[in-house]
């Protein structure tokens, strides 16, 4: 395959996912949700490399996760509705003593899913985080039931127990 074809592909895929991003969570709509941009990819790498995971085969990402270490009462604040996904992020500050792990996202192209890809990046990110930070909950705000499920699977697999901020309309949990 020409260099051109798989630099093709790579955008194609690229291209793909961040339409998927769009379609899933809306965040350019949504000023409460995390506006990944690269200063925030910068801070999470700061905080810890684990945050983000991708899965690709070469052709562009397949799975991308992001995952966001923080302290229990960030947690409680932002489960309880008291505080937004951006001020989660923003009050989360490298250095801190990390309690718990927010499961922020996990998207998979179509042709991807059902493989337990995510879940295996979920669970290595957990792991590479613990071995450094004494995490003992995770949580999540579910937006779509696959995610829901994601969460429950790598609550049970992790034996953490799992907290959930309600969704926003966007499914029935």
């Amino acid at each position: 395959m020409s260099e051109a074809a798989i630099l093709n592909m790579k955008e194609n895929n690229f291209t793909r996912m961040m339409k998927l991003v769009d379609e899933v969570f809306a965040t350019r709509n949504d000023p409460d949700q995390l506006q990944v941009d690269q200063e925030v990819l910068n801070k999470l790498e700061y905080i810890h490399p684990a945050t983000l995971s991708e899965y690709n085969e070469g052709n562009g990402p397949g799975v991308w996760l992001l995952v966001v270490p923080t302290t229990t009462s960030l947690m409680n604040e932002f489960v309880s509705g008291k505080i937004s996904e951006q001020e989660l992020f923003d009050r989360t500050q490298p250095g801190m003593e990390y309690e718990a792990l927010y499961l922020c996202s996990a998207t998979a192209l179509p042709e991807y899913r059902g493989k337990g890809i995510a879940k295996e990046l979920c669970l290595d990110s957990i792991k590479r985080i613990r071995a450094t930070h004494l995490i003992k909950a995770l949580f999540v705000w579910p937006f779509t039931e696959q995610g829901d499920r994601l969460a429950e699977q790598v609550s049970k697999e992790t034996k953490l127990p799992l907290f959930k901020r309600q969704p926003k309309n966007r499914f029935s949990s």
